[in-house]
């Protein structure tokens, strides 16, 4: 039976001494988080990777229209799990002027596509990432989707190729209320209306 750590559960008093311990501060917020600047990020993720915990999803915000101000417009959120003790905590890292952060790919493999994605929609650069390129969005969309400036509307997208979005007709195919874009609707992947038949089982019952 594996013990609970009572240092990295929130609710006690060691939690504090052990983000001490660390060398980071607490960050107020609904989860347990913790600020961490840009230049001791490696140090700190090194000590949770050697303490058994893992990376689960790395995020961005713009915080460029929040109403309380913050200490830069962008930061990074790294969401890190011990998997015996289920304890998880929120490393906060704001962006420098400078737009990069130090990538932690060197010490979690598994942040080799979160930070793909922060990057694609967010537009934060990781530096020293081993393949820095987009992973969601067209690589000729200009801007990052996610930031509070992105235009938004019914415009349709237009790339640089020569092919766009019309964004009705997008909707449309991903919601399945009509053929869209790519012909198919729902389930039914043959670009026709009508009902699609149940499966039905086998004579004799599953083989």
């Amino acid at each position: 039976m594996t013990l609970l750590d009572p240092r990295r559960d929130p609710l006690t008093p060691q939690f504090a001494d052990w983000l001490a311990e660390l060398g980071v501060q607490p960050d107020d917020s609904a989860e347990p988080t913790a600020l961490v600047s840009a230049d001791d990020l490696l140090r700190v993720a090194a000590l949770l990777r050697s303490d058994g915990f893992m990376l689960l999803d790395s995020v961005g915000l713009d915080y460029s229209q929040y109403t309380e101000r913050k200490p830069a417009r962008f930061c990074v959120l790294h969401n890190v799990f011990h998997p015996y003790d289920h304890r998880r905590l929120f490393l906060r890292v704001y962006v420098p002027e400078s737009g990069e952060l130090p990538t932690l790919y060197p010490v979690w493999k598994a942040a080799n596509y979160l930070e793909r994605e922060v990057y694609d929609l967010m537009g934060v650069v990781f530096s020293g990432h081993p393949d820095l390129r987009k992973v969601l969005t067209p690589d000729d969309l200009e801007g990052h989707p996610l930031r509070k400036d992105f235009p938004v509307g019914e415009t349709p997208t237009l790339f640089r190729d020569g092919r766009f979005l019309d964004p009705a007709s997008f909707r449309a195919g991903m919601n399945g209320q009509s053929a869209g874009l790519s012909g198919w609707r729902g389930a039914l992947r043959r670009g026709e209306s009508g009902e699609q038949l149940p499966p039905v089982m086998p004579e004799g019952g599953p083989k």
